[in-house]
């Protein structure tokens, strides 16, 4: 579904992504861990074009989205993305965040956007906020809205960036049984994550990230209890001990 080969970016002097390489198939769910600094989030938004590439390539679905002439908005609506930021506008209310891309992307009709949003909102346990405003929700409720929103363009895959780094530890669990959940389903998932345990046993595959390379990657059980790279054992040995 996903294909990166040779991706190269950076900013000013500083080279983020150092040729990095990475395939993802339908219904798989990847995991990206890594130190902060090491290039996690912008090969996430390098996917969907958020960032730039300076070289090399992404397919989405047999497209290069790096080509010149390609409809990158037209391919972004089977791409969901959900922030750790969250990115809810303030000025609606939840159901109008999740009904309007639908209906100005999608061009469902406002009864067809609001049945499949009420549907989703069903789906993360929030569908008695529909009329809410979003300051007056949680962060992990925030983040809930956050990927009913993001589903209701019927994505063919989710992209998640470290969804719960703003969240107090007591509502992470509520935002990772969301994405487990949508793991469950088939939903092809990349994510970029610091949650150890949920990389542990939910990925399909694991990939470490170090200084802008791919330094490694393979099955979480592998990863976790025999890593082959000295910095894999490194950060896990630092991470796990925390």
């Amino acid at each position: 579904m996903v294909r990166i080969e040779g991706l190269r970016k950076s900013f000013g002097d500083l080279e983020v992504l150092r040729d990095v390489n990475l395939d993802v198939a339908p219904g798989e769910v990847v995991t990206i861990i890594g130190a902060s600094g090491s290039g996690k989030s912008t090969l996430l938004r390098c996917i969907n074009l958020l960032e730039t590439p300076d070289a090399g390539h992404v397919w989405f679905q047999g497209s290069d989205l790096t080509a010149d002439h390609v409809d990158v908005n037209a391919l972004r609506e089977d791409i969901g993305m959900v922030f750790q930021g969250f990115n809810l506008f303030n000025n609606m209310d939840v159901l109008a965040n999740c009904t309007l891309a639908p209906i100005t992307r999608k061009k469902m009709s406002k009864a067809e956007a609001e049945e499949v949003a009420l549907g989703h909102l069903c789906s993360v346990g929030l569908e008695a906020f529909a009329h809410a405003a979003p300051s007056t929700l949680s962060g992990g409720q925030k983040q809930r809205v956050a990927i009913a929103r993001a589903l209701c363009m019927r994505p063919k895959i989710m992209l998640f960036d470290e969804p719960t780094s703003a969240l107090d530890p007591q509502i992470v669990g509520e935002v990772l049984e969301v994405m487990r959940a949508l793991a469950r389903d088939g939903m092809t998932m990349v994510v970029v994550t610091h949650e150890m345990e949920f990389a542990r046993t939910v990925s399909d595959r694991v990939v470490f990230m170090d200084r802008g390379v791919i330094a490694e990657q393979g099955a979480p059980e592998r990863i976790f209890t025999a890593p082959e790279s000295p910095r894999t054992r490194e950060f896990l040995s630092r991470y796990l001990a925390d």
